[in-house]
């Protein structure tokens, strides 16, 4: 049975153990004269003997399954011949994968050897040996389980008791899994980093003016500086985003006050979702637009008024990356300030302040946390955009604080260094982890002074 199969079955099998749990709390109850003779309600009985029935068999299935493949490929390298197990272990790596693609079809049998193909049908033979034992297995202990929550359903089974504490554990595990996730995932962008660190000096790449990653595979190669000084690069992300800001913030907050305090219900039906729809457009149509009509309109503005503006500007990028950026801003705000008690609002009013001052100094204030919360959102939001500064901005990492200018930003930085071919212990990759690093901590701090905030402003009005 495959394991798609074995899983739709378990689900059917765990579907049926609630029916059969509520049917039998429910004949319990009967016998017991009343409803009120049970612990729990009939439906939590039902989910206890459908959660015993599935997720006992479900840890069993996964455990096999994860060590299934080690245990067939060490049976099978058992079989082989003496002068093939006495192989270096590369080579011998090499033999297991040439008999797991010769299982998989990747390679015709007519081109196998004798042994090989001999391997591959041990291969195939254990594979369904332990396909066929897992199925019974687990069936056994679903219906085993099922059983045996159906025969201890009685008055006295604290069953909503147990049902939470699973579902509790099951919580802990995800966020376990979510919390170690992150931690890997930053400690594998670390140790990247401190492998970069020790090509090129921390304060070179902190402090460096030049960035111009070009590591020379030859000694006679041109053109290969190698400068790893960031401060360009990081400049270029701060310059793009805080344009995208100036345009988002204001915008989307505004949209978000006027559609949740003046707006009326036909009106607001209409243009929240019209106005959402620029999330959903992708960042590549964006990055044509701000190619294509943005940038040539602000380069010819520009000549028009006598500014030189580059073809690729910041600006161009900054501009249509706020647009972007509307809908995170006021759809968050919108429902931020919606959830703003009308009590306040009531007290406000009766007070003798009119909407505009309700707004300014009662609801604002009140909304507040949500509304920093939204427009870190959108910072982040900017700050991780490629597609649009590849299109619009440009590549080159220049020193300069002028809109007008080509430049570049961190994560355009990163997948240009990962893409193509290229030496994974080289410089130049290994500069696209710490570039990331970096980033991680910069967002970092800009939460911790966020939370600062959000925490000073609650206290004052909650």
């Amino acid at each position: 049975m495959s394991t798609k199969g074995l899983f739709i079955i378990l689900l059917a099998l765990s579907a049926a153990a609630y029916w059969l749990g509520l049917r039998r709390s429910q004949t319990v109850a009967r016998r017991a004269g009343a409803m009120g003779g049970l612990h729990s309600r009939p439906v939590y009985y039902g989910l206890l003997t459908a959660l015993w029935c599935g997720i006992p068999a479900l840890i069993v299935s996964g455990v096999w399954l994860s060590a299934q493949t080690g245990i067939i490929t060490h049976l099978v390298v058992a079989q082989l011949p003496e002068e093939i197990r006495a192989l270096p272990a590369d080579r011998l790596s090499l033999v297991v994968n040439d008999i797991r693609n010769l299982v998989s079809g990747n390679i015709l049998s007519g081109q196998a050897d004798p042994v090989m193909e001999a391997a591959a049908a041990h291969y195939l033979d254990l594979k369904d040996t332990s396909s066929a034992a897992l199925s019974v297995l687990a069936l056994l202990l679903a219906i085993g389980s099922a059983l045996i929550v159906l025969r201890a359903i009685s008055p006295r089974l604290r069953a909503r008791n147990q049902v939470e504490s699973v579902l509790k554990a099951i919580l802990i595990v995800c966020s376990t899994i979510a919390v170690f996730t992150t931690i890997g995932i930053v400690l594998s962008v670390l140790y990247e980093a401190i492998r970069f660190f020790k090509a090129v000096p921390v304060t070179e790449f902190l402090f460096g003016l030049e960035w111009s990653p070009q590591m020379a595979i030859r000694a006679d190669q041109v053109g290969s500086s190698g400068a790893f000084g960031a401060v360009p690069v990081f400049l270029g992300t701060a310059l793009v985003s805080a344009i995208a800001m100036v345009v988002a913030v204001p915008i989307g907050l505004m949209s978000a006050i006027y559609l949740s305090e003046y707006a009326g219900k036909r009106f607001r039906a209409a243009a929240k979702p019209l106005m959402e729809i620029l999330a959903g457009i992708p960042t590549v149509v964006y990055g044509f637009f701000a190619a294509l009509m943005v940038a040539p309109l602000i380069r010819e503005s520009g000549s028009f008024l006598g500014l030189a503006i580059s073809s690729e500007s910041a600006l161009a990028a900054g501009l249509v990356m706020g647009v972007m950026i509307i809908p995170f801003v006021s759809s968050l705000s919108d429902d931020v300030i919606n959830a703003v008690p009308q009590s306040l609002r009531d007290g406000a009013y009766a007070i003798g302040a009119t909407r505009s001052e309700t707004i300014r100094q009662v609801i604002i204030p009140a909304a507040l946390p949500g509304i920093v919360g939204g427009i870190l959102l959108a910072v982040s939001r900017a700050i991780g955009e490629t597609m649009i500064v590849v299109m619009a901005a440009g590549l080159s990492a220049n020193l300069t604080m002028n809109p007008f200018k080509t430049v570049t930003t961190v994560t355009v930085q990163i997948v240009t260094l990962l893409v193509g071919d290229q030496e994974f212990d080289s410089p130049k990759t290994m500069a696209a982890f710490a570039l990331g690093l970096v980033l991680f901590l910069a967002t970092l701090c800009l939460n911790v002074i966020a939370l600062h905030v959000v925490r000073r402003y609650r206290e004052q009005y909650e």
